[in-house]
């Protein structure tokens, strides 16, 4: 494999840091970092894959193209860029989803939810906590553990698939709702398998806190949607723990984009400073909104919120995981098809914009639209673009107080670990780090 190489420098020894080329998730990444005497100077996460150019790639494409196009950004989030996307383009449109068909978009958001929290957590987070090198390695021992996981995945593959016909780049979402309702009968076949592994749901909440999650306390800044009726997901205002409260078609207003050298990927920045989005900023911000049920979960676990360890993201992953598993049992048990799916589009020129929690956190979107319905210009801020910056400021961080004396796997494995706590769409998501050691 290709790599680049950084150099770290104490008063004892020259590190190097080799970081290959790797595409498990998506992208490409690398860390570069030069430290003497202990202390960090400086530290670039870099990205270096080409710009996909999905903005121009929208420019002249149709509502129905926008939304097929958009799915294509992520293979595991499509369904959070179609949920923007929609929003976005309605509002330009000055059009309104009915009821109806905000709670049934709620629910397919679910199943996104579901599955990407129960992937990240089994499969790319315990391995870490356990001991292991990867999943497969950790099957060997904890084969409960894979299978749990796997069953969550999948079960939220098939509320993707309820919706969307597939659940990899989903086609049934339209402007106004969707094609078509599901059917009852395939409704109620993916109910009863949600209430079946609500138990493991509920348990996986005390086994996440159970962890021995590395004790590292950092001072940042959460930002998410909140809404006041319920645990944000699909809509709401973009608030802060430092004040900030305005609504998504503000966003440009408190949050810029920059070019910085070392990378190909945008920083996002809030009044100039980093700031978290993702599954803990989201629980910072809303555990007061969560269920009942998933409140008492989360009490009984002792957890502090808010908190200020990246590390407990695990942790707010499986709260999510309860939230959804539940939230979509509510919703399936109320499920009634309707037809049509949706309400009449007529397109117009105009603005709009969207914003919805991805799996990773606050995604935004900005169209601005002819009079035919056609995009003019777009604008897409995904939240791998809006957590690099605090990604930087976290591995600074951490790995000084892990002690940059500390041998190679060592250094590799916390560095790692800290990547993955963000579960960015780009390969350092996954093992990307190799450090090899010369000594002077």
């Amino acid at each position: 494999m290709a790599g680049v190489e950084g150099t770290l420098v104490s008063e004892q020894r020259e590190i190097r840091i080799e970081v290959p080329v790797l595409a498990r998730v998506e992208g490409e990444g690398a860390l570069e970092l030069t430290a003497s005497e202990g202390r960090i100077e400086t530290l670039r996460l870099r990205i270096f894959e080409p710009p996909r150019y999905f903005e121009k790639f929208l420019e002249g494409r149709e509502p129905q193209e926008v939304l097929d196009v958009v799915a294509r950004i992520c293979g595991i989030c499509p369904v959070a860029y179609q949920m923007t996307a929609v929003q976005a383009l309605e509002q330009a449109f000055g059009m309104r989803a009915s009821p109806y068909v905000t709670q049934l978009r709620r629910l397919m958001y679910c199943g996104e939810w579901l599955q990407s929290h129960a992937l990240h957590i089994h499969l790319l987070a315990l391995p870490d906590f356990l001991g292991f090198e990867n999943g497969i390695a950790m099957a060997g021992k904890h084969p409960g553990a894979v299978r749990r996981g796997l069953r969550l995945q999948r079960l939220g593959n098939d509320l993707i698939r309820l919706f969307g016909g597939r659940s990899v780049h989903p086609v049934g979402m339209r402007v106004g709702g969707f094609h078509r309702a599901p059917d009852a009968e395939r409704a109620a076949a993916v109910l009863e398998e949600l209430k079946s592994v609500l138990p493991d749901a509920e348990a996986l909440v005390a086994f996440t806190a159970s962890l021995d999650l590395p004790d590292d306390e950092q001072d940042f800044v959460s930002v998410a949607l909140r809404n006041e009726n319920e645990y944000a997901m699909y809509s709401g205002r973009i608030v802060s723990d430092h004040g900030l409260d305005l609504p998504v078609e503000d966003y440009l207003e408190r949050f810029q984009e920059s070019h910085v050298a070392h990378s190909t990927a945008l920083y996002a920045h809030l009044d100039g400073k980093p700031y978290l989005v993702g599954p803990l900023a989201r629980l910072n911000l809303n555990h007061d909104r969560l269920s009942p049920p998933v409140k008492s979960a989360l009490e009984a676990t002792g957890l502090r919120l808010p908190s200020r360890n990246m590390f407990h993201s695990v942790i707010a992953r499986a709260v999510e995981i309860h939230e959804v598993v539940l939230e979509a049992i509510r919703l399936l048990e109320a499920y009634r098809p309707e037809d049509p799916a949706h309400v009449p589009m007529t397109p117009r020129a105009g603005v709009g914009c969207g914003a919805t929690e991805a799996p990773r956190g606050l995604l935004w979107h900005r169209y601005q639209v002819d009079a035919a319905g056609k995009v003019l210009t777009a604008q897409i801020v995904p939240p791998t673009a809006q957590n690099q910056a605090r990604i930087e400021d976290d591995l600074k961080c951490s790995l000084e107080a892990f002690g940059l004396h500390n041998d190679d796997d060592a250094l590799r494995l916390r560095g790692e670990m800290v990547v993955r706590n963000y579960d960015p769409c780009i390969s350092c998501a996954t093992h990307f780090l190799k450090v090899r050691v010369e000594r002077r």
